[in-house]
């Protein structure tokens, strides 16, 4: 008997790709379409020009998702789970940006919708033994560890087990990724020859929910302005002004506006509570410079005590942001899922509220929010 798979079918090509792998390989495969955001419900906030060109935005991946379904012959379920999504997504990420740090609101959803919501739903609703995802990553089953480990796509360029770094060992094993071995390129000829509506739509770029708008309007719908001054860290010196020290994250660049200045600068360093942003000169980058930081709740996606012999120290790699190189590291063990993270070497804009995710080679162990940087 077929095994039964529901696959997140977003309307992207990868995700079609996917399903008509899946197909290939013999599973009977239906798929689900979810919506997380409802741009309708905040036209108050938002004005209704831009809620109306999300709107547009949504429904064309949902006929695009039907289109592919249609190809290939398989029923397409529809589903919202937005208010899923404000409460364990949206919300935390203002909350976040609140107190100046940066958050990932692609790893929450991954924690908390497609392999939370989405998976109960498909295993307990449409009785299904697994999902499948278009991320570009892998499961594998370790008989040595009986461990389900989550492991790199092939395409180093796309991998995405940054942002699956929250799943836990039930979620990896009802979860199927067919594009683990495959690269992009692959996936755009395999979608062409097989006549699927999606082959050459641009890959969805950004955080979901903010679309093709300018970030910092966006953020302004949900936090107020807090004006303050612009400070030069090296000499005391006020350059300027700012809206609001939450807008900014350590090492930008863009929207200072500091017209008339020598050199460009970035932002070094800011406190929220007294509305400062500091600034220093793009020729100075030692300001960006960590060599320890503090990651609390972390998840590990195995039981790291069968791949190291002392949990309270070791060593692994280590990203700090999406498609950063790893990164050596030295862990050691604070407190339950706190540990302190040590690269002697060290690493630019590493920043708080940001994830830190570890690596044993191309198994991802899991990871974690950074607190604090020793700068």
């Amino acid at each position: 008997m077929k095994k039964k798979v529901i696959v997140g079918i977003s309307g992207g090509v990868d995700s079609s790709v996917a399903a008509l792998l899946l197909l290939q390989q013999g599973y009977e495969v239906e798929g689900l379409f979810m919506r997380n955001w409802d741009s309708a419900a905040n036209n108050d906030v938002m004005g209704n020009s831009e809620s109306q060109d999300e709107i547009c935005t949504q429904e064309q991946d949902y006929f695009d998702a039907k289109a592919v379904a249609d190809k290939l012959k398989i029923k397409l379920h529809r589903i919202d789970f937005i208010k899923e999504y404000w409460d364990y997504v949206f919300e935390y990420f203002i909350q976040e940006y609140q107190k100046g740090r940066t958050p990932n609101p692609d790893i929450l959803c991954n924690k908390y919708i497609k392999f939370d919501k989405f998976l109960d739903y498909a295993l307990n609703t449409l009785n299904a033994d697994y999902i499948a995802m278009g991320h570009y990553a892998g499961v594998h089953f370790n008989q040595k560890t009986e461990q389900y480990e989550m492991i790199r796509a092939v395409d180093q360029s796309k991998d995405q087990t940054y942002f699956l770094c929250q799943l836990n060992q039930y979620q990896l094993s009802k979860t199927l990724f067919p594009l683990q071995g495959i690269k992009k390129s692959e996936i755009r000829r395999l979608a062409s020859v097989n006549g699927l509506v999606t082959a050459d739509k641009k890959d969805s770029t950004g955080i979901c929910f903010i679309g093709e708008r300018e970030f910092t309007k966006f953020l302004q719908n949900y936090i107020s302005n807090q004006p303050g001054e612009i400070i030069d860290i090296k000499t005391n010196k006020v350059l300027g002004q700012h809206i609001g020290a939450m807008y900014y994250t350590i090492g930008q660049r863009k929207g200072l506006n500091l017209g008339g200045m020598v050199e460009p600068y970035y932002v070094a360093a800011k406190d929220v509570d007294k509305k400062i942003i500091y600034v220093a000169p793009a020729s100075d980058e030692n300001y960006l410079l960590s060599e320890e930081c503090i990651v609390n709740e972390i998840n590990w996606t195995i039981d790291i005590t069968k791949y190291f012999d002392d949990v309270s120290n070791f060593e692994c790699t280590a990203k700090f942001r999406y498609r950063q190189p790893d990164v050596k590291v030295k862990m050691h063990k604070l407190q339950n899922d706190i540990y302190r993270v040590a690269y002697p070497q060290k690493v630019k804009a590493v920043t708080e509220g940001q994830e830190a995710v570890f690596y044993l080679n191309e198994i991802c162990l899991g990871g974690g929010t950074i607190e604090a940087v020793k700068r």
